[in-house]
């Protein structure tokens, strides 16, 4: 596929504030992953200006490899059992209203991670007992009671992204079926809690799928949606096929709005965690 170049509005601000500082010492001093610096987010030098950021659990190496994400792949390393609570500690420390926690795919545990998912919410409950918590969880392979059990643990939002549509699922995700996917946001709904779900555009998608994805998740009682324009890591991840133009991005928000759902980021920068707060 050709190079596209990447255009003038697609500006990244770099870190560099005393925020951004505080950040980066409270994540190293208690030895935490970030999706913020393992998934390459545009958006790191914004949030962490600010002290916000998005953690990762579950340790920094995926089961899946799916071709548009930065994070690494192979065989993870034993739970850490202390990880909970230093999430925990850390979000104390930087005073977070609102905390977003996301995870590799442990598909080498029996559970899929799900326990570890339950302790680290518990345990951001005990020490902030006022911060509101959001959770972008794995598809657990579509087991309901992994679902259930995260869902039992009653974070105020839980999303778990499509990422991209039905036609490009196969080339996009490694491992994750789009079915599934909508189940698994289905069946959050069903337990009475937020549901939310990403995408990505800019890999070939046409606007009618993007159009048809919007349909499917509002029939699952999806609430939140996010949509960002796609940008490659590294050589080795898909390439760009489109910039989509802001002005598309604004489209898109209205007609997501019009077909029902409660809240929508679009924007080229946008990413699944972006303003996460305001969806509340």
């Amino acid at each position: 596929m050709e190079h596209v170049k990447k255009p003038d509005w697609l500006k990244i601000k770099l870190g560099g504030s005393d925020h951004f500082s505080e950040t980066l010492d409270i994540v190293e001093s208690h030895g935490l992953h970030t999706i913020c610096t393992s998934g390459k987010c545009p958006n790191l030098g914004e949030c962490w200006g600010r002290g916000t950021a998005t953690f990762m659990i579950g340790g920094d190496i995926c089961t899946r490899s799916c071709k548009f994400c930065n994070t690494k792949t192979g065989k993870p390393l034993a739970l850490n059992l202390n990880e909970p609570s230093n999430v925990a500690k850390s979000i104390q420390l930087m005073g977070l209203k609102h905390a977003v926690i996301t995870s590799v795919d442990r598909d080498d545990l029996p559970d899929q991670g799900a326990q570890h998912w339950v302790n680290t919410i518990n345990k951001i409950r005990q020490f902030n007992p006022t911060t509101t918590i959001e959770v972008l969880i794995p598809d657990f392979q579509g087991k309901n009671d992994l679902i259930d059990l995260v869902c039992e643990a009653r974070p105020n939002v839980i999303s778990h992204n499509m990422e991209t549509v039905r036609s490009l699922t196969p080339k996009v995700r490694s491992a994750a079926r789009y079915d599934v996917s909508l189940s698994v946001l289905e069946r959050i709904a069903g337990n009475g809690l937020k549901a939310k779900s990403g995408i990505m555009v800019g890999l070939g998608e046409t606007t009618e799928e993007i159009y048809q994805l919007m349909d499917d998740l509002r029939s699952v009682n999806c609430a939140v949606l996010t949509i960002g324009q796609y940008l490659q890591p590294t050589r080795k991840h898909l390439p760009v096929a489109a910039y989509i133009h802001p002005d598309e991005f604004k489209l898109y928000k209205e007609t997501a709005m019009n077909k029902g759902f409660e809240y929508v980021e679009s924007g080229p920068l946008v990413r699944s965690s972006y303003h996460a707060e305001n969806c509340l």
